[in-house]
């Protein structure tokens, strides 16, 4: 019998706002390959909202509203980059006797 391979959690919401999820497959596929470009352009923009960020959170006149919008882009980035984190980490192999996430209490 074949082990249960986990749905990978894609990197973008349905219409509805719920997780997307593919089924294992091919890795080459064009789903895949599609999800792989868009980790990649998100990882890429929350670095370079992090970079303009730091010049904005550094200049202490930077306008109220210059600022918000900063930790808006921050917020949403930080999501994006989470969704990723987490994807990746459902792909990773489990060792035995290895940390594979936080405990419950």
């Amino acid at each position: 019998m074949e082990a249960f391979t986990a749905l990978r959690l894609l990197p973008w919401l349905s219409a509805e706002g719920k997780p997307c999820f593919l089924a294992p497959g091919d890795s080459g596929g064009f789903v895949s390959r599609l999800a792989d470009e868009t980790e990649a352009r998100q990882l890429a923009e929350g670095l370079d909202v992090l970079r303009s960020a730091h010049g904005v959170l550094s200049d202490p006149v930077s306008p109220n509203a210059e600022v918000r919008y900063t930790a808006i882009r921050l917020t949403e980035c930080l999501a994006d980059v989470l969704r990723v984190a987490e994807s990746r980490g459902r792909r990773l192999p489990e060792a035995d006797g290895e940390f594979t996430g936080p405990s419950q209490p």
